[in-house]
């Protein structure tokens, strides 16, 4: 298949808004494409690399001037042997190597081609925006249901091999994909409820409301001696955690799986700063003190034990195997707090709690539902005091008056829940430290676009890669922005290096505010 198919494919996605066309260009693409560039093309059309990172930096991008090819001649073969090629290169005289490799792919491919590598290679495509959209062009493809290749998708972690699987094997070979402890599956998320009566009337009485804390997400594997740890993002931060590694190996298990939070902890048992947390993680967030604190667990939810995979038992019995595990801990609670089947105050006392410890507020969770990937409809809601939601950063202006010099009010989009390019929904420069002032002007022009690196009046677009939470008193109908609607009195709480792209809430999550 030549290259330039992708090319134009992942054209023909960002040119319509119709979910329907979209799909239809990505089966056809994936429909003609040998079963050894199944990989390589579904994973350039998600806006990733298969190799992970390869070691081309954006410096390195931005030096590259090279004439185009006049024809499209490049396949997704050589592509995709360029970009192993790059994955392997290290050591003295590698930059060099890079350079010379980038170079003859790029002198390889026509101007079309050069913006999307470009796009590709600096992470600028890498949202996970079209990520439902590209399971579903997976399942026509292959004719197999989605629901199947959305399992597979979930307990394999990777959407590429799960393509390869589906169009090489159908239906079949995706239902004999199955949880591996040692690798990471991708996380359940819980989406926002509107109040805690609002969940509760919805889903009725058999629930579960657990605390939400201001933490960030792990996923932690043991088989035997052998413990590791993964990000809501599943990278690996094993290393980096010793204190978590000590705590699981402790358990009385041979294998498990657990899906829970961690945070860091001042002597009174509140929450430190979420950066505090973050800077555990090796994050490329704004910094704060804390990066020695000793983080704690709280475990919410068993995936698998002692040989018995859980994901596809209800959340009941995974709470029951979860309790069991965790019953004979007494120098910590490992289990996070909350109450089963909790009456309507009983409710409102473990929020009450929640919020006076210092925490979000609560997660309710339907007792019957399973594990599944992403938000799948309702079974979990988060409730929180304060509307928030978690944004992408499209641009930035620089200040005036105090603020001279600093990029200050920071132009927020909402994801496009058809794989579109982020929507914007409003500004923001309140809630700004001069800490954060200052991180933003250092690291933002890191993030600018190069084909539009600053437009009119002091504006600095940037590529949509940096996720940050907002609260805000709801929003309202306007017509100054695309989505029609606008933010009210939006102000920044933290930015969020665990989160991608492809986590930020959505436009209709911001339109769901409209009522209140």
């Amino acid at each position: 298949m030549l290259f330039s198919d992708v090319v134009a494919t992942s054209a023909a996605v960002g040119a319509t808004r119709s979910r329907k066309e979209k799909s239809a260009a990505l089966v056809a693409v994936l429909a003609r494409a040998a079963p050894d560039e199944v990989e390589p093309v579904t994973a350039w059309l998600a806006g990733e690399l298969r190799q992970g990172r390869i070691g081309t930096g954006w410096r390195t991008l931005s030096g590259l001037d090279v004439d185009p090819a006049t024809e499209p001649l490049l396949t997704v073969g050589r592509v995709e042997v360029t970009l192993d090629e790059l994955a392997v290169t290290s050591g003295t005289g590698s930059a060099a190597r890079r350079r010379d490799l980038l170079a003859t792919l790029y002198g390889a491919a026509t101007v079309d081609e050069q913006r999307f590598l470009h796009r590709l290679l600096s992470g600028e495509l890498r949202q996970g925006a079209l990520e439902g959209l590209m399971v579903e062009a997976i399942a026509a493809a292959a004719e197999v249901p989605a629901a199947t290749v959305r399992r597979a998708f979930m307990l394999t972690g990777r959407l590429p091999g799960t393509a390869v699987t589906a169009l090489t094997g159908g239906a079949e070979a995706l239902e004999v994909v199955s949880l591996q402890v040692g690798r990471p599956i991708r996380p359940m998320l819980a989406s926002p409820g509107d109040s805690l009566d609002a969940a509760l009337s919805g889903l009725g009485p058999e629930v579960t409301v657990e605390h939400k804390l201001d933490g960030a997400r792990i996923q932690v594997h043991r088989r035997g001696d052998e413990v590791r740890v993964w990000t809501r993002t599943l990278r690996e931060i094993t290393d980096g955690v010793p204190e978590l590694i000590a705590q699981v190996r402790a358990l009385p298990c041979e294998t498990v799986v657990l899906d829970g939070e961690t945070l860091a902890l001042d002597d009174d048992g509140r929450p430190r700063p979420f950066q505090d947390t973050m800077s555990r993680f090796g994050s490329d967030g704004p910094e704060s003190e804390g990066s020695e604190t000793m983080l704690s667990p709280f475990f919410f939810d068993l995936l698998h034990l002692d040989g018995d995979d859980l994901v596809d038992a209800p959340l009941e019995h995974r709470l029951d195997a979860l309790a069991g595990l965790l019953s004979g801990d007494v120098q910590a609670p490992l289990r996070m707090p909350g109450a089963r089947r909790p009456s309507p105050e009983q409710a409102a006392q473990v929020l009450d709690t929640a919020l006076d410890a210092g925490h979000e507020g609560v997660v309710v969770k339907a007792l019957d539902s399973p594990y599944a990937a992403g938000r799948r409809g309702k079974a979990w809601q988060k409730v929180k005091p304060v509307h928030t939601l978690d944004l992408i950063v499209l641009g930035a202006e620089w200040g005036y008056g105090r603020r001279t010099g600093s990029l200050s009010n920071i132009h927020l989009g909402a994801r496009d829940p058809d794989g579109g390019e982020p929507v914007m929904v409003g500004k923001t420069f309140k809630g700004m430290t001069d800490e954060l002032l200052a991180w933003q002007t250092a690291t933002f022009p890191g993030y600018a676009r190069d084909d539009v690196p600053e437009a009119g009046h002091g504006v600095v677009l940037l590529r949509p890669e940096l996720v940050v939470e907002i609260a805000l008193d709801g929003a309202q109908r306007s017509t100054r922005y695309p989505g029609g609607v606008a933010l009210r009195f939006a102000r920044v709480l933290r930015y969020r290096p665990d989160k991608i792209p492809a986590e930020a809430d959505d436009l209709e999550e911001v339109r769901r505010l409209l009522s209140t």
